[in-house]
């Protein structure tokens, strides 16, 4: 009997060793793991939530203009009252104005709370005649109150923005009432000649003829007293 040659044995060795490894090799199949992309998906989740932040933030800066705007054309409207005679109309109106402030200014704030800057556009206001004035202001109010406001406060209750929801809640319901007051007056002007004393809420704008039955009250319940415009 033959016996192999110590070369021979290394070179049967080796070629047992690469069986086994292919062996061992054939036996897995490569496969990818593919993990989700959390990224993609976090970003996903904060672009749905900061459009509808935007979505509350652009009714208020929009609100925000409007008021500032309606504060400087309600004062121009008061001083074209007085120069033809109408002083119980340009109370309303000086009233009204103090109402659109506080309004402007209740905006300005939870603009703020939302990380946003408080922007307006002034415009110069077209003052024409004290009855056509009223008669815009009523055109003006009606909308908001009843197409303006009511989406405003949809769109931010959908959202859970609590604080938008007052805010335009106010305003909304103040606008009600301005339009009403500019209705009398328009059925019966000469009645607005005659000096008027109205009142408004600082807390939420809303405006009386009236300071018997005081509503005016803060969120917690603390009652602030009327302001007198006259």
């Amino acid at each position: 009997m033959l016996f192999p040659s110590i070369y021979q044995k290394k070179a049967l060795f080796l070629s047992m060793a690469m069986s086994l490894v292919l062996f061992g090799c054939s036996q897995t199949t490569p496969s990818a793991q593919v993990e989700p992309d959390t990224q993609s998906t976090t970003a996903a989740e904060t672009a749905k939530t900061t459009s509808k932040e935007d979505s509350t933030l652009k009714n208020l800066q929009a609100a925000y203009n409007g008021e500032s705007n309606a504060h400087l054309m309600y004062l121009a409207y008061a001083k074209k009252a007085e120069e033809e005679g109408y002083k119980g109309a340009a109370s309303l109106f000086k009233a009204a104005a103090r109402a659109e402030e506080i309004h402007r200014d209740n905006h300005a704030k939870v603009i703020k709370e939302m990380g946003g800057t408080p922007e307006n556009n002034l415009k110069t206001p077209e003052v024409k005649s004290t009855k056509e004035n009223l008669e815009n202001a009523v055109k003006g109010e009606t909308y908001e109150r009843q197409e303006m406001y009511p989406e405003f406060i949809k769109e931010a209750e959908k959202e859970g923005k609590k604080d938008a929801v007052e805010t335009f809640t106010y305003a909304s319901d103040a606008e009600a009432q301005h339009a009403q007051l500019y209705k009398q007056a328009l059925e019966d002007m000469d009645n607005w000649k005659v000096s008027k004393d109205l009142y408004v809420c600082p807390v939420s704008g809303a405006t009386t003829i009236t300071d018997k039955q005081n509503n005016c009250a803060t969120t917690d319940g603390t009652k602030k007293p009327l302001e007198k415009v006259s």
